[in-house]
């Protein structure tokens, strides 16, 4: 039987992949600070020693701190003590295992150039610290042969990232976009889950993860509304003022480390252009996807009955 360590097993992405494995037959260790949701935990602080990875035939890190801080912030030193520090821990007790290693495409370059963003597409210049710490973090993955997958705005059951903030949004039945409808990839984490399992055979090197067909931005967010029972209207609020209104939110963001600005730089070029992942070098490697945002609103609705939003 195959042996899996998976980092961060208990947060969003990490007990996914988890979960499947042992769904296939893995014997799973849950690599972390708290217990996962199958298989045996091994405690491990990111931030701390490098993990016991005694037994384990592949390990897929997942482990990472997520989220959108001000520039040196707390939040930030710790995204670099987890995302980098972390990673060369993991990866020194990885001892020449098959290492999986889950990046993102946050990493890419922003600016024009993201209608078909291939593997080769810029890295650099993020807007943001989890963009610049992925974005080291992967550079000592690729460099000690790992496999390095790199999804686009991750969501699915127990999402606390992506769906719970558009929901945050919504005021008065309204949600502000900025700037016209676009084209963006999605990532089920479904289809993340299953390409971190498949890669454990593929070549070293960096691949795109995303759903079979990317999205209109806007069907999109009305289709998360609607699948958590929120009816709101779109309306578009110009570049421009969005980023000029995100950059000013920053600033006032460093007298309140310790809170995350309402809005920033990096989510208004995230939403507000073109950007779309080229999976033909994953699908080279006969991974296909096959869960889209249909199959999440269903399975979404079924459990959470439609309602009217109050405003």
């Amino acid at each position: 039987m195959t042996t899996i360590a998976v980092t961060g097993a208990s947060g969003f992405c990490g007990s996914h992949v988890a979960t499947l494995a042992a769904a296939r037959g893995a014997d799973v260790l849950c690599v972390g600070r708290r217990p996962g949701p199958v298989g045996r935990h091994v405690p491990w602080d990111a931030e701390s020693a490098p993990p016991d990875l005694a037994g384990a035939d592949l390990v897929v890190h997942c482990a990472a701190a997520v989220g959108d801080p001000v520039p040196g912030s707390p939040a930030e030193a710790t995204m670099r003590a987890v995302n980098v520090d972390g990673t060369a821990r993991l990866l020194e007790a990885a001892g020449g295992r098959p290492v999986v290693w889950v990046s993102s495409s946050s990493v890419y370059a922003p600016g024009p150039g993201r209608d078909r963003i291939t593997e080769d597409h810029p890295v650099g210049g993020q807007l943001n610290a989890y963009g610049r710490t992925k974005a080291a973090g992967e550079a000592l993955a690729l460099a000690a042969g790992a496999v390095v997958l790199r999804p686009r705005a991750v969501y699915g059951p127990r999402d606390p990232h992506l769906v719970p903030r558009l929901l945050a949004r919504v005021r008065a039945g309204r949600v502000l976009l900025p700037g016209p409808d676009v084209v963006l990839s999605l990532t089920a984490v479904e289809n993340l889950a299953d390409a971190c399992l498949e890669a454990a055979g593929w070549r070293p090197g960096a691949y795109n993860i995303a759903d079979p067909v990317p999205y209109r931005r806007d069907e999109a967010v009305r289709t998360v509304l609607r699948a958590h029972g929120v009816r709101a209207r779109i309306h578009h609020l110009p570049v421009s003022l969005a980023w000029g209104a995100a950059a000013a939110a920053e600033v006032l963001g460093r007298l309140r480390p310790g809170v995350e600005p309402p809005l920033t730089r990096y989510a208004v070029d995230q939403l507000a252009h073109r950007v779309v992942l080229d999976v033909s070098k994953a699908e080279s490697q006969g991974w296909r996807a096959d869960r889209t945002l249909a199959d999440y609103a269903t399975a979404t609705s079924t459990v959470r009955p439609w309602r009217a939003d109050a405003g």
